[in-house]
């Protein structure tokens, strides 16, 4: 709120005043002259010079209004939409919509440069998050795709493993699980596999590891006809 700026204005109110004079009247001794009769004539009275005061304008205070500034609300716990660990409810997961994913990536360059190789390689996303926090994280994950482009059956191709940095308790994590495996139709990541370490690390974090398992089935030969001989 501004402060109030309050002006005083100072009003001379002037007032104009005619004075008249009278002149007396003479007589004579012989024979009576005419009167003469002399008009009084009024004074000119000269307007009394009027000198304005300057107005006198209150330089305006600002007084700084203080604003406290309240803390932000802790985030709400368990977070929404995210599923427990069964045993404990220390650990929460929750894969996200493609409209969830978005918005983080939108707000984390770092995932925005991991998701590029989402566009050649098949890719998860987890959220993840525990109750007193982690020294570190290990996520598994295996990949499944068709067996052939003429099967669709889905058979394993491979196991994804990825390392996540320490987290803060109930601090939510996103985590993108990258793979080496060419992107092609209905090749998913599935079987995610998380734990939540409180003990010291034993290798270094973020780390991403792939490993390939899908072994291209060899394609049955069709059996020749044997020759017919005719006796």
């Amino acid at each position: 709120m501004g402060a109030l700026i309050i002006r005083r204005t100072l009003t001379l109110s002037l007032a104009f005043i005619l004075s008249l004079s009278a002149l007396p009247s003479f007589a004579a001794t012989t024979k009576p002259a005419p009167k003469v009769t002399t008009k009084a004539t009024a004074k000119a009275t000269a307007k009394p010079k009027v000198t304005k005061k300057p107005i006198v304008k209150k330089r305006a205070v600002y007084k700084r209004k203080v604003v406290k500034v309240s803390p932000s609300p802790s985030p709400g716990w368990p977070p929404k939409g995210f599923l427990p660990d069964g045993n404990t409810d220390e650990i929460y997961a929750k894969l996200p919509t493609t409209k969830e994913l978005l918005g983080v990536l939108s707000a984390n360059p770092n995932l925005s440069k991991q998701m590029k190789s989402c566009s050649r390689y098949a890719c998860g996303a987890v959220q993840i998050a525990s109750y007193p926090g982690c020294t570190w994280w290990e996520i598994t994950a295996n990949v499944y795709g068709p067996t052939s482009d003429t099967d669709a059956t889905s058979v394993p191709y491979g196991n994804l493993r990825t390392t996540v940095a320490p987290t803060k308790a109930k601090q939510v994590v996103t985590v993108l699980l990258v793979s080496t495996e060419p992107l092609k139709p209905k090749t998913i990541v599935k079987n995610i596999n998380i734990t939540c370490y409180h003990s010291p690390r034993t290798e270094l974090v973020p780390t991403t590891s792939y490993t390939s398992t899908y072994v291209v089935p060899t394609p049955t030969p069709t059996p020749t006809p044997s020759p017919t001989t005719s006796s």
